[in-house]
């Protein structure tokens, strides 16, 4: 079989002399690892670990760490050596989606070449279809992958640590690339293990361009690696982070304690203020996200933090990150049902930090709540939208006047505290707080039982009682409520 009849080879035409990836190259993935490289880093992957869209990806017997990558796959037409950054766009052909899958159990006996851990048989789907380079702004790419038909990554080239034409003119000083050679240039954050039966489809955007879903079916294999030819599939811990994403998909710690429908309601009883009291007692001051209120008076949420950081305003990372698929969109597109949208602004109120349509958005999604502690522009129309909004003041300019969308689903600084994902917040009249779910039970069945003392308090002023000795209570007045006020 030649090479154009391999069906491997259906989307290019033919087999690539060389296929080169990127390591860490997208801002959300490099977080998400907690490294963020100076500059771009690679390897090579051999043209025999292509596939087409609809193969089947074999995981090899006594292995566990089957991890996807969705990526923006170039495909070089014109040689480039030596080529700046201005020209690089102009020796790519086409643009495509492509899966670079990697099998962490090898990982570690590579010691960072790869070669065995991303360069077996059908490691590398390419496809369906190729987008043409000249048509499309290689800094407004849109990539998105599903697991099973839910949305995993959904990023852009603005995204990217190092623009695409950086990361052709770099590898062009180096070596040539020659006209057939594939670029994979990263894989966004949510990157994760998939196991047998599951199936994984990427696809690439541009404008109305695309490339359309390359899809691929994992298989169970049932060959396993001869120890007598070489190393064996071996994982730890820090491989399996690695994989999943985090120590938590992982299964490597103890999940957060989740807001069930009981405690939800339990915390929609309590006033902040008994909250405030309540935490207060145990050590906890700076819990209060301050200088917030609501926008539409009488506002009251319950629920658990899903965060947004801005970062001050600069020229050339706006330009690098306000645009497209951002850090602000993506984290309104995410947003769950009972989830609060957190964003850091670090008080700064002189542009808008969401407007109508992002507030449609959450409200759509069933989202609970939307905290900033920067501004709101389009006020009433976000008001009239009907989701719970606390913001520190109102201001008609756009985002870039004061504020970069940086990030998401990390820890932020909202207001004078820090609220991490998962956070519980309340909120109401007197403003928002932050209950840290472990003690949320104890907290707020606290709080409830205080709220019933404070209750019966008051029905005794208001029949004629004077406060002394009442408020707090004496011994006289304790043994009272006790046995009057819980009967």
């Amino acid at each position: 079989m030649n090479d154009t009849a391999d069906p491997r080879f259906t989307a290019l035409g033919g087999r690539p002399g060389k296929i080169v990836a990127v390591h860490l190259s997208y801002v959300s993935r490099a977080d998400q690892r907690g490294r963020r490289p100076a500059a771009p880093s690679y390897f090579f992957k051999p043209s025999s670990s292509l596939a087409a869209s609809g193969s089947e990806m074999v995981r090899p017997a006594g292995t566990e760490l089957l991890a996807f990558e969705g990526e923006i796959a170039l495909v070089i037409g014109e040689p480039a050596r030596w080529v700046t950054p201005d020209a690089a766009w102009a020796h790519v052909a086409s643009v495509t989606a492509a899966n670079d899958f990697g099998l962490y159990d090898l990982r570690a006996n590579d010691k960072g070449s790869n070669v065995r851990s991303k360069g077996g048989d059908g490691y590398t789907p390419l496809g369906p279809a190729l987008i043409d380079a000249r048509d499309v702004d290689p800094a407004a790419l849109r990539l998105r992958t599903w697991v099973d038909g839910e949305l995993v990554q959904d990023d852009s080239t603005a995204g990217l640590l190092f623009p695409l034409t950086q990361i052709v003119a770099d590898l062009s000083q180096h070596f040539t690339l020659e006209t057939g050679d594939v670029i994979l240039t990263g894989t966004p954050a949510g990157s994760s293990v998939v196991t047998p039966g599951q199936v994984v489809e990427v696809q690439v955007d541009a404008g109305s361009l695309s490339s359309g879903r390359l899809r691929t079916a994992v298989v169970q294999g049932d060959r396993a690696f001869d120890a007598a030819l070489g190393s064996l599939p071996a994982v730890d811990d820090t491989q399996r982070t690695e994989a999943w994403g985090s120590a938590e998909a992982a299964g490597l710690v103890p999940a957060a304690p989740v807001l069930t429908a009981a405690l939800r309601d339990k915390l929609s009883r309590v006033p902040v203020a008994a909250l405030s009291g309540q935490l207060r007692k145990r050590g906890l001051n700076d819990v209060t996200i301050d200088g917030v209120h609501a926008l539409t008076p009488g506002s009251r949420f319950v629920g658990t933090a899903r965060t947004l950081r801005f970062v001050p305003h600069r020229e050339d990372l706006f330009a690098s990150h306000g645009g497209g698929q951002n850090a602000q969109k993506r984290a309104f597109d995410a947003v769950e049902e009972g989830e609060v949208i957190v964003i850091e602004a670090r008080g700064e109120t002189g542009s808008g930090t969401l407007g109508d349509i992002l507030a449609i958005r959450a409200h759509a999604r069933k989202a609970a709540a939307i905290v900033t502690d920067g501004g709101v522009r389009d006020a009433e129309a976000v008001a009239a939208v009907g989701i719970p909004v606390f913001t520190a003041g109102t201001h008609p300019a756009v985002l870039g006047r004061r504020h970069v969308p940086w990030e998401t689903d990390v820890a932020v600084g909202c207001g004078g505290t820090t609220v991490e994902p998962g956070d519980i917040l309340v909120g109401d009249g007197d403003g928002v707080i932050v209950v840290p779910p472990a003690l949320a039970e104890e907290v707020v069945d606290a709080a409830l039982a205080q709220e019933a003392e404070d209750a019966w308090v008051a029905r005794q002023v208001a029949s004629g009682h004077p406060v002394n000795g009442l408020f707090p209570m004496n011994a006289e007045w304790r043994a009272r409520y006790e046995s009057e006020g819980r009967s």
